[in-house]
C-alpha cells in the first residue's frame, strides 16, 4: 500500500536523447542569464557589461515531467554556454540540498567540472561525456563548464531535497574556476583570490 499523501506519479518511461541533450515527455524547463547570476562572479563590472551587453543566456535546465517531491527521483538535462566573464569560466549558480540529500551527474556532451563544497573543504571532479559524478549529502554543488563548446549533464536527485541558493552566496565555494594561458583552467581561493 502507497504512503504518499498526494497523487504518486505513475509508471512511465522518459526519453533521453544525449546528443540534443532532451528529455520526453519534457516538462518544466529553466533559463538563466547572466542577470540571474548576481554576486557569483568575482569581477562585479564584467558582470555588469555582460548584462548590459545582451544578458546572454548562461545556462538552461531541462526537466522531466517527475515532480520535485518527497520519494520521487526527478531528472533533468542542464546546458552551459561555453565562455567566460572577467576571465572566469560560466557556471551554475550552485546550491546546497537543506534535507542534506545525494546527487548524482552524468556528464552528456562537452567538458565542465562539478566544484562541491562543504562549508571547509573543497573538491573538484572533471567531467565529461560518460562520466558520473557522486555528490554527497551536505555538500554544495555548482557545475563549470571549462570547455569551448556547451557542456550538458544528466542529474538525478531526490525531489524532496530542497535547493538553497542562499548558502552559496553567503558562503561561497572555497574556489573559483578561470581560465589559464594555455587554454585549460585553474582555481583560486573564494576569499584570498590566491592559487589554490
Amino acid at each position: 500500500m502507497t504512503e504518499y499523501a498526494i497523487q504518486p506519479v505513475p509508471p512511465m518511461s522518459i526519453r533521453f536523447d544525449a546528443g540534443a541533450a532532451t528529455l520526453s515527455p519534457e516538462g518544466p524547463t529553466l533559463t538563466r542569464r547572466m542577470s540571474d547570476l548576481e554576486g557569483l562572479f568575482r569581477d562585479g563590472d564584467a558582470w555588469r557589461t555582460a548584462v548590459a551587453d545582451g544578458d546572454p543566456v548562461v545556462y538552461s535546465v531541462v526537466s522531466s515531467p517527475v515532480p520535485e517531491l518527497d520519494r520521487e527521483l526527478p531528472q533533468s538535462i542542464t546546458t552551459i554556454e561555453a565562455g567566460s566573464t572577467g576571465g572566469e569560466f560560466w557556471m551554475t549558480k550552485g546550491h546546497q540540498h537543506p534535507n542534506h540529500q545525494g546527487e548524482i551527474y552524468l556528464g552528456v556532451a562537452g567538458v565542465g567540472g562539478l566544484l562541491m563544497f562543504d562549508g571547509t573543504d573543497t573538491r573538484w571532479l572533471d567531467m565529461a561525456p560518460g562520466v558520473i559524478g557522486y555528490i554527497p549529502p551536505g555538500w554544495a554543488h555548482r557545475s563549470v563548464n571549462v570547455g569551448d563548446a556547451p557542456y550538458s549533464f544528466l542529474a538525478v536527485y531526490p525531489g524532496g531535497a530542497g535547493h538553497d541558493y542562499g548558502w552559496v552566496l553567503e558562503h561561497g565555494m572555497g574556489r573559483r574556476v578561470l581560465a589559464d594561458a594555455a587554454g585549460g583552467h585553474r582555481f583560486v581561493d573564494c576569499r584570498t583570490g590566491e592559487p589554490a
